[in-house]
Parts: structure tokens; C-alpha cells; sequence
């Protein structure tokens, strides 16, 4: 059987007394795509905190290939091959779409490299690749603050992506989307498998729907359940914790 990627066993975090996460076990496997959901509370954000080290457990171990990532920090963990997108897209407003995807895949950060133009035929390759890609080709020399929020989105899945990332944890990727917007967006999710493993929190379950990936959900800081999304759905205890609250 195949040994998990990253690995959760046991977490738990407290908030001075407080339980984000209680005794949560989770595992990620090479490739796939895991789609969280859950109430306000549930635990997603700490949950990915822990994973990229902002918050230490107070108990239990996460694991990378089999290494512990507990007290590492946040940069280190990221140098590894763990790369987060915050709920907010986090870009350079003030820069053009190629220069925020020029400063995401130079190794170094060296904005330097950049203005001076030597940055690596490699390098220049895969930006341009990436602006192909999310669709962003034509808007390469416009300001990043100049794009709707749907297209800051996808630029900022595509600077996570230019970092290599072996594992891509997305907060909310269309939150603030039009309908048209999240289906590019589940698309564009869905080709990052198998090259990347990814983890995908969202409250839209028609999003969560067009994934069409195994659904795992967060209550009180557990999994509650895991499984298709109808399946899920169809879970009482989902629907009074969660899916029941979404219709009120």
C-alpha cells in the first residue's frame, strides 16, 4: 500500500484552553486531490497553519516523507515543497502579471535578476507557460491590480505553482467568483493533479461538486466524515452541522 505524502496523526491545538484541532489523523497521497469542507470553526485554517508551521500542535506529529515538519518554520517548510494560497489573493498590485510571476519562480527571489533581465531561459519558459495556462497570457504586461478578482486568483494559484511545489494547499480559491470564474477555476484545479497534490478548502459545493473529488469534513476540530460528495451529503451528521446550517 502507498505511504502517505504528508500525514497528520493525532494534532491537536490549543488556543489558550481553546480546541482548534482535537486529536485530528489525516493523510495525503501523492497526486491527489482532497476537497475540505466544514462550518465556520471547524478547524481548515489551523489545519493548514500546522501543516505550513504558523502554529505548532500542542500535541501529535505532521509529517513530509516521513519527516517530521513540527518546528520548522514557515519559510523552511515552504523550501520543501509546500506551497500555500491564502484565501486573499496575496500579489503585487503595483507590478505587472509577468513580474509577479517572474518574482515567484526566480529561485532566489532576486528581483535584481529581474530588472537587470537575467533571469534563466529556464525560468522565463515556465512563466510564460503558467500565463498560458490560467489564461492570463494576453494581460502580462498590465498592473496585477488592474485584474478582476476571478484573475487574481487564478495569478496567485499560478505564483504558488511557479515555486514547485509538490503540495498546494488552496484557502478558498473562489471565494468571490462569478459562476463562470469558479468552473475555470475547478478546471484549472483539476489538470494540477497528479503533477501536485492538492488540498482545497471551499464552502461553495457546487465548486466542491465540479472537483468531483473525495470530500473530507471538519467539525470541531475532526473529521467528522469522508467519502463521494453525495455520499456526504447525504450524512445526517453533515447535515446538521453544516449543510443544514448553509440553508438557513
Amino acid at each position: 500500500m502507498a505511504q502517505p505524502l504528508l500525514e497528520l496523526h493525532d494534532v491537536s491545538v490549543s488556543f489558550d484552553g481553546f480546541y482548534a484541532l482535537t486529536d485530528l489523523s489525516l493523510q495525503l497521497y501523492e497526486g491527489e486531490v482532497k476537497s475540505i469542507i466544514g462550518p465556520n470553526g471547524a478547524g481548515k485554517t489551523t489545519f493548514l497553519d500546522v501543516i505550513t508551521g504558523k502554529v505548532k500542535p500542542t500535541k501529535g506529529t505532521v509529517t513530509y516523507r516521513g519527516k517530521s515538519l513540527v518546528g520548522q518554520s514557515e519559510q523552511k517548510i515552504s523550501r520543501q515543497g509546500i506551497g500555500r494560497k491564502f484565501q486573499t489573493p496575496s500579489v503585487f498590485n503595483n507590478l505587472t502579471v509577468l513580474r509577479n510571476l517572474e518574482l515567484a519562480a526566480t529561485p532566489h527571489k532576486n528581483a535584481f535578476s529581474i530588472l537587470a533581465n537575467k533571469l534563466p531561459q529556464s525560468v522565463k519558459d515556465e512563466v510564460h507557460r503558467l500565463l498560458k495556462y490560467v489564461g492570463l497570457e494576453k494581460y502580462s504586461t498590465k498592473l496585477a491590480g488592474s485584474l478582476s478578482h476571478g484573475q487574481k486568483q487564478w495569478l496567485a494559484i499560478a505564483m504558488v505553482v511557479a515555486q514547485s511545489p509538490e503540495v498546494l494547499l488552496l484557502d478558498e480559491p473562489v471565494a468571490g467568483l462569478t459562476d463562470e470564474e469558479t468552473e475555470r477555476t475547478a478546471e484549472l484545479i483539476k489538470s494540477l493533479a497528479g503533477d501536485h497534490t492538492v488540498v482545497v478548502i471551499e464552502h461553495d459545493m457546487e465548486f466542491i461538486r465540479d472537483l468531483d473529488f473525495d470530500v473530507t469534513v471538519l467539525h470541531q476540530g475532526q473529521v467528522l466524515t469522508e467519502g463521494p460528495l453525495d455520499q456526504v451529503k447525504a450524512d445526517p451528521r453533515v447535515i446538521e452541522v453544516y449543510l443544514g446550517q448553509a440553508d438557513d
